[in-house]
């Protein structure tokens, strides 16, 4: 746990320090549900229009299949969790990464 911890601070802070903006394509983080649950459709709507996963009209992979974890992976690129993608750890790292930028960019 302390590992992870020390790993996520200093993702963090190599992030914050990144002068990259964000991929044209990727919209600003929105404000996540405050009490959604994770792997719900909520979740995963959030987490896609987040990342920007899915087209204007809708296109892209279904939510939670494994193009669409893979998806995510890439668009999070070295951020990414290394968890199996779409387990519940998974969720969970991409939950609290996703988070944290959308209090970052506030």
């Amino acid at each position: 746990m302390r590992r992870l911890a020390s790993s996520l601070s200093l993702t963090l802070l190599l992030a914050a320090c990144s002068p990259s903006a964000p991929a044209p394509t990727q919209q600003a983080a929105q404000p996540s549900p405050a009490h959604v649950t994770l792997g719900s459709a909520q979740w995963y709507a959030w987490v896609d229009q987040t990342l920007g996963i899915s087209d204007d009209s809708g296109h892209g992979p279904d939510p939670g299949s494994d193009e669409w974890n893979q998806a995510v992976q890439h668009k999070l690129d070295q951020e990414a969790p290394q968890s199996k993608p779409g387990s519940p750890e998974w969720q969970q790292a991409v939950d609290a990464l996703l988070r944290t930028r959308a209090t970052a960019e506030r």
